[in-house]
Order: C-alpha cells, then structure tokens, then sequence
C-alpha cells in the first residue's frame, strides 16, 4: 500500500509525483524531514475525508466534475476511511501529509479521478478546514470530560456540606469553611472553562474551504453547500483571512491553559493536603505509587503529573503565539507547527481531567484533622469582631482592634478563642456577655456564613443539588 518513491538512473529523487512539474529532483533528506507532517497530522485523517467527500459532492452538483467520478471519489474515500481505522493503511513519510496520504492512496484505486478532487482547493484551505473540524471535535470531547469532573466534584460535596476544614489565605488559617463549600469553588472554575471552549468552538465554526491557495477560485462552486455539509455556521468572508487565521488554534489553547491552570491549583492543594505534616485527606492505591527504596512512602503522583502537564499545555500556547507573531498574510509554512503541539497539548489537558476526575471520587476527607485544624490559628477571630459589630454596635475598624488584644491574650495563655475565660475578655471590653462563645465554635462559624455564595451548609447542600440537577440534565 505505501507508494514508493522513483529514483533517477544518477540516483537522486525524482520530485514528488502530487506537486511535480516544476521540480526535476526531489528533497534534500533533511528537507524532506523538516517538511513532514504526516508524523502528526495524521490524526487529521476523518475530518480530511469528510471535508474531501463534501468537496466532491458539492463539485458534481455544481457540473464542475461528473457525477461519476464524485461517487468513485466518495467510495474510495470510505474505503480508505476504513483502511485507516482498521490499521491497514500504510503511511508514507514521503507524501508529507495527511492530505497527499490519502490522495496518493485514492489515485491508486480509482485511477485518473482522483485527480479531479483537488480541483478548486489547496492545501492551503484544505488544512484549514481539517484542523477547525479536529479542534471542533475535540472540544467536545474535552466539554464531556470537565462535565464528568464537575459531576464528581458536586457529589463529593454534597455529600461533604457540613464537614468544617481550614480555609486559608496566604496559605494561613483564615476562617472555617466546608469542605463541600472548597469543592464547589473547582466546579465554578470548571464551569468557566468549559464557557470559553464554547465561545472559542463558535468562533471557529466559519468555514475555510473554497479559499483555495489565498485568492479563491474561479470555478463556480457553492462555499455554503460545502459549510452546510460539514455542519459549519458559514464559509470564511475573506479567503486571504481564511488560509491564515490561527485564532482558533490559539483562542482553544487559550482555554485549556486556563483550565489547566484550575486543575494544577487543585493538584497542588491534593499534595499538600495528603502529607503526613497536613493530614487532611487521604487517597487510596489507585492514585498514589510507593517508592524503590522507602517502604513507608505513598506519593501523589498522579496530582503531581497534573500539575506538571500544566507546562506542556500552557508552553503549547505560547509556542503558538510565537509562531504567529511575525506572520504576514496569507499562508506561511510556519503554520504547519499548529498541529503537533496542539494535538499534545488537548491530549495532555484530556488526560489531567480524567485522572483529577478519578481522584475526586477517589479522595476521603481526615474529618477529625480537618475540624482541628479549621479552629487553630484563632480561626473564629473575625466571628467574634463580627459578634462584637452585631451586638455591641461598635464601629468595625474598633471591632477588629479589639478582637486583635483578645487573640493576642488567648495566644499569651496558650488557649483556643472558645476556651478564653470570659474574665479575660472582659478585662479587654467590658461589655462583653457569655453569649459570645455562641459564634466562637468552627461549627458556629460554618453555620454563621448565610449570604449568597457563602459557606454555610445549608447553602453548600442546595448549590450542589443545583450544580447536580443541571449536570444530569446535560446527559439526559
């Protein structure tokens, strides 16, 4: 099935048979290295037969190729759809890519037809079209994927509503919050990510094909036949715009680097949290590894390879950007650098949501450790300023001067805020009154914290019967 490439009698290449005539000899080794795609962009192997087979139905109905040869056309393209799937088709670097793959292959089963195919495109539009529609489909796989994520987020934290854990700024005590209501926090975040691969799938919905080499074509064809085909919203208004725009590319790297950004945070605080010096939860087997040489170890690796997949993601971003920087209309071969590190990058990204995904269901809360450590660190500190502000009137910026003495008498005497004598507190402000201690609890706290998007149980318990409502709903 490969096609072999000819050599002259002297011993050189003869010049690639699909584009030939203005070549008497073929490329360097090292020219032919460089210049091939098909090592990648053979991932793009669907959506160019599916573009291909739009081409040519639109061509025939348009009586710019005979209906004859557009259905040898389709039925070689299915064939070698099939040949592809089943692992049967045989790649040859020499072809370059995925478009002059398939080409080469059809013109060895139809015969002088297939060349009628190419008529009234390039690669040019032809790659274009192929990467939006990969893009477009990995989206949606991605879409599904955080959408499993957040599912198992709000399980977890439904079921978690009322387990009080330290909440932390600067990576300090700072008040008690759930842990149902910290889960909730990544499914927001996830929810953000997944609206900016929708914004950026619908930007990329226009369609390239017909733009040809840069200047469109002067054959009759019907650009929104073709786009209707391959369920774009419209062709490309600009054929110069259309062979070069890589907005797509960047704007779903954009979003990726972003939500790989979300789940690195979260990575992170599952290896803080799952050290012996922390202790707040605990991962099983499944998502932790041992070590070659100390017995005793259980590492978070897999948290730890989210967090540094990140790199990949985000370092594919800016790669692309750099590419793009200098770029002058229309195509450049630069542009050829778009796949590789995309197809890693959404391949990474995939990867990092499936294994946080798993060890979310995975994880179980130290719910002792947690409720220690929420009241450490003087924790209720602003609960008491606030009682101080509700019941005594007093000015906040006051209320917080006081509460700071109170604290520093409680740390003096090595005691938590609710074990504080009232004597003692009373020296500091008089008006104090035992029902003080009512809000110095961490549950009390928890309980305390009613307003909107706040982390009281009962708001944690119905904003994740929401988030689970609206997710079932999304499979259904």
């Amino acid at each position: 099935m490969t096609k072999k490439t000819k050599t002259t009698k002297s011993g050189g290449k003869r010049s690639n048979t699909m584009w030939g005539g203005r070549f008497a000899s073929g490329p360097a080794a090292i020219m032919e290295k460089i210049n091939t795609s098909i090592d990648f962009d053979w991932h793009l192997y669907r959506q160019d037969i599916a573009a291909s087979k739009a081409h040519a139905e639109m061509l025939a109905k348009q009586g710019i190729i005979a209906a004859d040869d557009a259905r040898k056309i389709v039925r070689g393209l299915d064939t070698i759809l099939s040949e592809i799937g089943s692992g049967k088709f045989k790649f040859n670097r020499a072809l370059e890519d995925i478009h002059m793959n398939v080409e080469s292959r059809l013109a060895e089963m139809i015969g002088p037809a297939a060349g009628r195919l190419h008529t009234a495109r390039s690669r040019n539009d032809q790659v274009a079209t192929d990467f939006r529609l990969w893009i477009r489909s990995r989206i949606d796989d991605i879409n599904g994927l955080l959408g499993d994520y957040q599912l198992a987020l709000a399980e977890k934290a439904l079921k978690h509503a009322g387990t009080v854990m330290p909440g932390f700024t600067h990576l300090q005590s700072a008040q008690p919050v759930t842990f149902g209501h910290h889960l909730l926090a990544y499914v927001e975040m996830a929810a953000r990510d997944r609206g900016r691969f929708a914004d950026s799938q619908s930007r990329l919905n226009d369609m390239p094909l017909g733009a040809a080499a840069l200047a469109g074509t002067s054959f009759p064809i019907d650009r929104h036949m073709t786009a209707e085909a391959l369920e774009f919203d419209r062709p490309m208004a600009n054929s110069l715009d259309a062979v070069s725009d890589r907005d797509f590319v960047m704007e779903t790297l954009a979003a990726a680097s972003i939500a790989s950004v979300h789940l690195s945070r979260f990575a992170e605080e599952i290896v803080i949290w799952t050290s012996p010096l922390v202790g707040l939860v605990r991962l099983s087997d499944k998502f932790t590894t041992g070590s070659s040489i100390m017995p005793q170890k259980r590492n978070p690796d897999a948290a730890e390879l989210v967090r540094a997949k990140t790199g990949r993601v985000v370092g594919a971003l800016n790669a692309m950007l750099m590419v793009m920087k200098g770029l002058p209309l229309a195509y450049q071969k630069d542009m050829q650098e778009d796949k590789e590190g995309t197809i890693d990058a959404l391949d990474a990204l995939a990867l990092s949501i499936d294994a946080m995904t798993g060890m979310v269901r995975d994880m179980e809360p130290e719910t002792e450790r947690m409720k220690a450590a929420a009241g450490a660190g003087y924790a209720t500190a602003t609960d008491l300023a606030d009682w101080l502000v509700r019941t005594l009137k007093m000015p906040f910026r006051e209320a917080h001067h006081v509460t700071g003495r109170i604290v520093a008498k409680a740390a003096e005497a090595g005691l938590d805020l609710d074990r504080l004598p009232l004597a003692e507190m009373k020296k500091i402000e008089p008006r104090i009154t035992q029902a003080v201690f009512g809000v110095l609890s961490v549950e009390r706290s928890v309980s305390s914290r009613t307003s909107f998007g706040g982390t009281a149980p009962a708001n944690v318990r119905a904003q994740a019967k929401k988030w689970l409502k609206r997710l079932e709903q999304e499979r259904s």
